[in-house]
């Protein structure tokens, strides 16, 4: 029998990010160095082997992660991602954003992050439920609705969510569907949880854009990243009249001046795996892509993609991160000093664990809200959590990045200052 151990390095460590971020925070709040220490590492991390019988009769050990950050303020919550690339520097930093989007956006949670290190478009269906069962089972003593709640994240869906809804359930011999959320409707999923981390990135852009006198009707919209996130951004954008100029997935993008319908390239994407080639528009580069004149610029791929190398170049006047940090410290000063309003990812793209938090709410309530309350609740919540970062940005004069971590970090501290843990 033939075992073969999987696990990959990551070019880059988000993780020296978030701790960037977070001690900025931390300096400008004026807390003593406990605060910091606390902060910058996370509660617990999981690491665990997840063996695989493939469809060749080998088996396959797979490494998986699940961190849990900081419970301050409730149960852990955060999505698995499925990527060749995933590290525990890379979880870590991201089970530290979660933490920082809960807390900015007022939900009853803290932050967790969990990632197998997998190609899973290389996996069978039966290979992929397998390692997505086993995975479940191996984080199953630490999770549950009132410890910690996974999601959906990069390479996994609905149907992920099911395998794991379904192991659990079947480990505590009850149907427990608030363990995880983003579920298929039929298996108590919310409706519109499919669509809301893109649908909250273009409000929040709307949103921006009237800030500063754009009017989102007329706005040019550029899309790094066309999985779903930058679709139904790209969509809801669209469908409020702004023109979607170019998008790009891993293998490249297209640009037409005149404007892109997104739903007829995601169309093409699906039947040829891209969105290059779309016909009338021109191939452009993912490093290309950022650098085009627009008004507003939506990074929806990976992290560390506006850099000190090529922020200067930006020429978009609004940046919503769609993606988990794609901007680095060292892009984010040239970029506040050249005016580019950059909207941070712990609030733009925090939709997702906002119709997430919904489902949760009707899973425990044995409830089902309609899709038109779903999206009035979303944009009530996320409009709410933007304004308040956008007032702090004006009064302290700092960039929105700053303002929405002095929010988010100072919800977690006085929540552990009266809990006693400080």
């Amino acid at each position: 029998m033939k075992i073969i151990m999987v696990k990959l390095l990551s070019i880059i460590d988000p993780y020296k990010m978030a701790v960037k971020q977070l001690r900025n925070a931390v300096e400008l709040l004026g807390y003593d160095k406990s605060v910091f220490e606390i902060l910058s590492k996370p509660q617990r991390v999981l690491e665990v082997n997840i063996p695989v019988r493939m469809d060749d009769g080998s088996v396959i050990v797979f490494t998986g992660y699940r961190v849990q950050h900081n419970n301050a303020l409730g149960p852990y919550k955060g999505g698995v991602r499925y990527h060749p690339n995933v590290t525990r520097n890379e979880v870590i930093a991201l089970s530290m954003w979660m933490t920082w989007k809960c807390s900015v956006t007022g939900l009853p949670y803290g932050g967790g992050k969990g990632g197998v290190i997998v190609d899973p478009r290389r996996l069978s269906i039966r290979e992929l439920e397998e390692l997505s069962r086993g995975y479940i089972r191996a984080i199953a003593p630490i999770i549950g609705p009132e410890k910690d709640i996974p999601a959906p994240d990069v390479y996994t869906d609905p149907q992920i969510m099911a395998w794991f809804m379904d192991e659990f359930s079947k480990l505590k011999g009850y149907n427990v569907p608030a363990v995880v959320t983003a579920k298929p409707e039929e298996l108590w999923g919310s409706k519109g949880r499919i669509y809301s981390t893109g649908l909250g990135v273009a409000i929040i852009a709307r949103e921006a854009a009237r800030k500063i006198g754009i009017d989102i009707s007329n706005a040019r919209v550029v899309v790094q990243g066309y999985g779903n996130v930058g679709f139904f951004t790209a969509k809801f954008l669209h469908d409020v009249g702004a023109k979607i100029i170019a998008v790009s997935d891993s293998k490249g993008g297209v640009y037409d001046p005149k404007g892109l319908d997104p739903e007829k390239v995601m169309e093409f994407k699906r039947k040829t795996g891209s969105v290059i080639k779309y016909p009338g528009a021109s191939t452009i580069t993912n490093e290309e892509i950022l650098l085009l004149e627009t008004d507003i610029l939506v990074p929806a791929a990976i992290e560390g993609v506006i850099t000190l190398d090529n922020a200067a170049s930006i020429k978009a006047k609004i940046i919503v991160e769609g993606a988990n940090g794609p901007t680095t410290p060292e892009a984010d000063k040239i970029l506040f000093k050249k005016g580019v309003k950059v909207v941070p990812d712990i609030l733009a793209n925090a939709g997702g664990v906002i119709v997430s938090y919904f489902e949760w709410v009707q899973n425990l309530q044995g409830h089902v809200w309609s899709e038109e309350e779903v999206k009035e609740r979303l944009e009530r919540h996320i409009e709410h959590a933007f304004h308040r970062v956008w007032l702090k940005a004006e009064r302290d004069s700092i960039d929105l990045r700053t303002a929405a971590y002095l929010v988010a970090v100072e919800r977690v501290v006085k929540a552990m200052k009266l809990r006693g843990w400080i």
